[in-house]
């Protein structure tokens, strides 16, 4: 299916939680409500033809035995099937550059089995930035797409046997996830009765930037998340940060060479291994500055989500917005909200009374303590709604498989088959 120049576009960027969702909501809930739907094409792009379960890259990264790889990645052009011919189009491609003025985006297209790349120049009716953010470490996500990325995962599964020394930097969820994961797996659990693992097999250093890990959890949980990372054989080393790696190279575009880490203490490590997990950079270098915050993300009103600046109909949601700190239950609660507007401000312009439409719907984060993170196969720490949750239950809910058993819902729509 081809993208149409007679037909009005909506324009996704980005296909993981904040785009695949938006796709489905508005294909079923805004479109069809439209004084004439077959007049509109939706068009997702993305860099990757799948999305993935980016949640689960701590585990994933082991062995591809850790999860089913047809739940793990999934197909986004048959997520889309379903829809009436003409309705929906996907496109791979990297997004180079987006001009409000004229209200374009431009598009480097991936090509099977070819280097090269075709340029396409989208006109848009209404536009969604969902393009999200991205890790330093290829291991932990979509840097460029899935086939990039099994390929950091093989190239450092094969180097893990080897390793006698690992470090892991970032003491937010990702490190923690990642040292506890490979820990586990590589060092065993201490027995009940040992506060630490005596003699692991290898050694992991987790690096925290902070005077704690888990900065979005009250400090107590965070106390408990190091005693379990102790019982895998896991050290902490607080208020130290990376300032020189050598080769550069190590740990982003070489995932299995040896690295030397400078410290701003003036000490220096020797690793066998270096995964850098220190949050992300929002995918947002090809939008104007002037609708960029000073982090880059997208300077979105956080009531309405539509982009300030940007011209009429045209919005962000997830990690490339700045309306709401990232984290996957936002952008869930955010999307109900996000296409009612869109809904609106299509009914607008296609010449509906301000009445037909209806008035705005206000998005209001939950800003209460919400966070849960696994450590390791059988632990975890966290709060949800304010509320500190037990071991248990973390492991119940997200520690049994990262969060794998509530995407077949998302990828498939099927969260969204009734409007809220």
């Amino acid at each position: 299916m081809s993208i149409l120049d007679d037909k009005k576009k909506i324009v996704i960027l980005g296909g993981s939680y904040g785009g695949a969702s938006t796709a489905h909501y508005l294909l079923k809930h805004a479109i069809p409500k439209l004084p004439d739907p077959k007049s509109y094409q939706l068009v997702l792009i993305s860099t990757s033809s799948q999305t993935m379960c980016r949640p689960a890259a701590p585990r994933a990264l082991i062995s591809d035995a850790m999860f089913p790889q047809d739940k793990l990645f999934v197909s986004i052009p048959e997520s889309f099937s379903q829809y009436a011919a003409g309705s929906f189009v996907f496109e791979q491609g990297t997004v180079t550059a987006l001009d409000h003025e004229n209200r374009t985006v431009s598009v480097s297209l991936a090509k099977s089995g070819d280097s090269s790349s075709a340029e396409l120049k989208v006109a848009y009716h209404a536009l969604v930035i969902a393009t999200g953010a991205s890790t330093l470490s290829p291991l932990l996500g979509f840097i460029h797409d899935e086939v990039a990325l099994k390929s950091s995962w093989a190239a450092f599964r094969t180097a893990l046997p080897k390793a006698k020394h690992i470090v892991v930097t970032g003491g937010g969820a990702s490190g923690v996830e990642v040292a506890g994961e490979l820990g586990e797996h590589l060092n065993g659990r201490a027995g009940w009765l040992s506060s630490t693992l005596s003699n692991p097999k290898v050694q992991i250093t987790l690096l925290s930037g902070g005077s704690r890990i888990l900065p979005y959890l009250r400090p107590a949980i965070a106390q408990t998340a190091e005693t379990y990372l102790a019982k895998l054989g896991v050290r902490i080393v607080h208020n130290t940060r990376v300032t020189t790696v050598a080769p550069a190279a190590a740990g982003i575009e070489d995932i299995a060479t040896n690295a030397t880490l400078t410290l701003d203490n003036g000490e220096t490590l020797q690793a066998d291994l270096y995964i850098p997990a220190t949050g992300a950079i929002p995918n947002t270098n090809f939008v104007s500055d002037t609708l960029r915050c000073p982090d880059g993300r997208i300077n979105t009103d956080v009531s309405t989500l539509r982009v300030v600046g940007a011209g009429e109909r045209v919005y962000s949601i997830g990690d490339a917005s700045s309306a709401a700190r990232p984290a996957i239950h936002n952008i869930i609660s955010m999307v109900p909200v996000l296409c009612a507007n869109v809904k609106r401000d299509l009914l607008l312009a296609a010449g509906q009374s301000a009445q037909v439409a209806g008035e705005d719907r206000i998005f209001k984060e939950d800003t209460r303590e919400t966070q849960l993170v696994p450590i390791g196969k059988s632990k975890g720490v966290g709060a949800a709604m304010g509320m500190k949750f037990p071991s248990f239950l973390v492991w119940l809910i997200k520690g049994r498989d990262y969060w794998l058993w509530t995407t077949g819902n998302l990828w498939s729509g099927k969260q969204w088959t009734k409007e809220s």
